[in-house]
């Protein structure tokens, strides 16, 4: 569809407004419902960005597995809900420069005897199934079994339930949002945690180079000014800021 104007150096799909595709799924320290209120590093972000663009936020709930053909259809300007900036992704978005690292981890009961990626053979671990890769998968032990969550809706409680009840042995993640499950939970801790340092970002409907190195020239000077470090140490305090 055509773009409406609302600047002079770059478009989005309406005069005024970006139009995120994001997900209502509990995603702390990145994202998250509370109160009604959408909270978080990546929503606390999005709204510092479109402040410094004179735009209006607004957010769309889509379930996680649609969300690139989602951006295709055209209708929404971005993604901003911890995308790990992958050539699979970059297939369906441009992105931004990153905004953030993680890891990956491995998220267990207290009581687990679960210390390494070795102590994983033979057990039954948890992947979000829109987000495990095959990469990550090769480089655990050949004989977990893996038991994949669906993404539609509140798949983090799902697995957090089934790690609670024993019917799976750990949750593999990224490690930002293991480590706010285990700040909330005592009965739960981090096993191991894997360096992946995936770089995640605000993908881009393709072909809108000119709202893309708008964003990237705001998360440029976020970065320069000190801000993003300082909502990154409000949001994920745990972890060292990646700049």
């Amino acid at each position: 569809m055509a773009h409406s104007q609302t600047s002079a150096s770059f478009t989005t799909v309406e005069v005024g407004k970006l139009c995120i595709i994001t997900s209502d799924i509990e995603a702390r320290p990145l994202s998250f419902i509370s109160d009604g209120q959408r909270q978080g590093f990546e929503p606390a972000l999005a709204r510092v960005m479109c402040d410094r663009l004179d735009l209006t936020p607004q957010w769309f709930d889509i379930p996680t597995k649609s969300f690139y053909s989602t951006l295709s259809s055209g209708d929404y300007d971005v993604i901003c809900f911890n995308q790990a900036i992958t050539q699979e992704h970059r297939a369906w978005a441009d992105f931004t420069r990153s905004y953030g690292r993680s890891d990956t981890a491995a998220l267990v009961r207290e009581a687990s005897d679960i210390d390494s990626k070795a102590d994983l053979s033979e057990k039954r671990v948890g992947f979000f199934k829109e987000t495990v890769s095959n990469s990550l998968l090769e480089q655990l032990p050949t004989d977990i079994e893996p038991i994949f969550f669906d993404g539609e809706h509140k798949v983090t409680s799902e697995m957090l339930s089934a790690l609670q009840t024993g019917d799976i042995d750990a949750i593999v993640e990224d490690s930002l949002l293991l480590m706010a499950m285990e700040a909330q939970d005592t009965n739960l801790r981090t096993a191991f945690e894997i360096q992946t340092r995936h770089p995640f970002g605000i993908g881009v409907l393709p072909g809108n180079r000119e709202l893309l190195d708008a964003l990237n020239g705001v998360l440029n000077a976020l970065i320069a000014d000190g801000t993003l470090n300082r909502l990154w140490a409000q949001w994920i305090p745990y972890k060292p800021y990646p700049f």
